[in-house]
């Protein structure tokens, strides 16, 4: 049995492929503020807006491309169990070569039945639009996790994390929960990282390491695949 690795990506890994976080928006989004726009009531009161946001964000991720850091993680499949957990809506692990990524806030290239949540749909196209329904013939939406709504697979998520012996958060605040408090779930024994240009504070047992994700998950990919911790 191979060695399990869990690793734990934010908003870092992506933005560093071009995409921004919601966060880095800023208060309003055109004439709307965030919550308005990634909420269940924000949906209820105006459905339009809340789907041309995500077509905006859709086709951002449909032109950004994996950075080395993706590419990095895919490669340590051929060395390791690999399981990626990831708190991003995009599709870039996957397009990068990872074959487990455990989306816990959701998939901004699929849609939703809002009658029917286990009716999912993978999207061909960047629009989705007032008047696209399901096969019940109710409204899709984006299939993601709105502020306010129950975030998904945490408990195989935690799983995963308390049987690793190798464990690496990349490009994540922390202050997203209860995605964050997965990093509490690692066993003692098992080596920890996080990576990220900064940190306002470093989970029990966890190096820091201080660098953009490019730059920094290739090295620690590679001292691993050699049988080295990270320097």
């Amino acid at each position: 049995m191979r060695e399990k690795v869990v690793i734990f990506t934010g908003a870092g890994i992506s933005a560093e492929s071009g995409l921004r976080t919601f966060r880095d928006m800023g208060g309003y989004w055109h004439q709307y503020r965030l919550e308005d726009v990634a909420s269940p009531a924000g949906w209820k009161a105006n459905p339009e807006a809340v789907l041309n946001f995500y077509n905006e964000r859709r086709k951002a991720v449909l032109e950004a491309r994996p950075n080395a850091a993706h590419l990095a993680l895919a490669a340590l499949e051929e060395f390791f169990e690999v399981v990626v957990v990831t708190q991003n809506i995009d599709d870039l692990h996957e397009r990068a070569g990872s074959s487990h990524v455990i989306h816990v806030h959701g998939e901004i290239l699929k849609a939703r039945s809002t009658a029917d949540r286990s009716l999912v749909y993978p999207l061909t196209t960047p629009e989705l639009a007032l008047g696209d329904r399901c096969e019940l013939g109710s409204q899709l939406r984006p299939d993601v996790v709105w502020f306010g709504e129950e975030v998904r697979f945490i408990g195989e998520a935690a799983r995963h994390f308390a049987a690793a012996t190798k464990i690496l958060a990349i490009g994540t605040s922390l202050s997203v929960y209860p995605a964050a408090a997965l990093v509490d779930e690692a066993r003692h024994s098992a080596e920890k990282y996080l990576v990220a240009p900064e940190a306002e504070s470093v989970p029990y047992g966890y190096r820091f390491i201080c660098g953009n994700a490019a730059s920094v998950v290739p090295h620690v990919v590679k001292c691993w695949t050699e049988g080295r911790k990270p320097c």
